[in-house]
């Protein structure tokens, strides 16, 4: 969970010498944080990271000699961009647990652990309406940003079109909403994995010291049951245990990480 006075202690705002130093700075109010102004992150030794204004948008830095690059939510270049330039990620795990295969209708999903949106992207960009939540500020502040570079590009921008990032808790949302309010909701929690090994990802080790754990998974996955039309898609790293509750249906299983799939009714031919 976000703690803004946790935080504090090793989490400052900066701004390099061709960022927005002026939304840097609303930001550090914002979240109740440090503002250090126009800095190195190299020679930074007062904070272990900092959300950092660039000339590439925002990211998440680690300071210091040698720390690893930044970690920010990009949709235009690298990994994202290659996978929509080729082929948009019809092949990928994500799409056949959500469905893709086994319907023609466009669908709803609802992304209730955003993140920095790279699942949502993918969803997205196979012609679903993608609702996208991150409670955590930070991480969320990311996620905006990047979607508001994304919105620029003119290949990225019917995507990002189809993707609407809200504030707040996809748990109140979906306390507040309806039966069926979205065809499939999607679950990516933190696991409680202590893997501290040079194999986790830089992402990954820096997003368990700002997100912390999800140790509300399984209301999560309740709510998610309780308001989805058609399916609830958990996503865990492969040899993790399920949510507590009820047993997926089905599973289908990479690499590294599985989809559990929680089926209610059949998708739409």
């Amino acid at each position: 969970m976000f703690s803004p006075s946790s935080l504090s202690d090793f989490l400052a705002v900066g701004c390099a010498p061709l960022g927005d130093q002026h939304v840097a700075r609303a930001l550090a109010a914002d979240l109740g944080l440090s503002w250090l102004g126009v800095v190195d992150a190299r020679k930074v030794r007062s904070h272990e990271l900092i959300l950092l204004s660039d000339e590439r948008g925002l990211a998440l830095q680690q300071t210091g000699k040698g720390a690893p690059g930044p970690v920010r939510a990009e949709f235009v270049t690298g990994k994202m961009g290659y996978r929509r330039e080729h082929g948009g990620g019809a092949g990928q795990l994500v799409s056949r647990a959500v469905g893709l295969q086994k319907t023609r209708s466009p669908l709803h999903v609802l992304d209730a652990t955003a993140g920095l949106g790279q699942d949502a992207f993918v969803l997205a960009g196979l012609g679903c309406r993608v609702s996208l939540f991150e409670r955590n500020p930070v991480i969320h502040a990311l996620l905006a940003d990047g979607l508001e570079r994304a919105a620029l590009n003119p290949d990225c921008a019917p995507v990002v079109a189809r993707m609407a990032l809200q504030a707040g808790s996809a748990t109140d949302w979906l306390d507040t909403a309806g039966p069926e309010a979205a065809d499939v909701i999607y679950l990516d929690p933190m696991f409680p994995h202590r893997d501290k090994s040079a194999k986790v990802k830089k992402e990954m080790q820096v997003f368990r010291q700002i997100v912390g754990d999800d140790d509300d998974a399984p209301s999560l996955l309740q709510a998610a049951l309780t308001h989805a039309r058609y399916r609830v898609v958990v996503k865990r790293p492969r040899k993790a245990p399920v949510i507590e509750g009820p047993e997926p249906a089905t599973r289908i299983e990479g690499k590294s990480s599985r989809y559990d799939i929680y089926a209610l009714k059949a998708l739409p031919a």
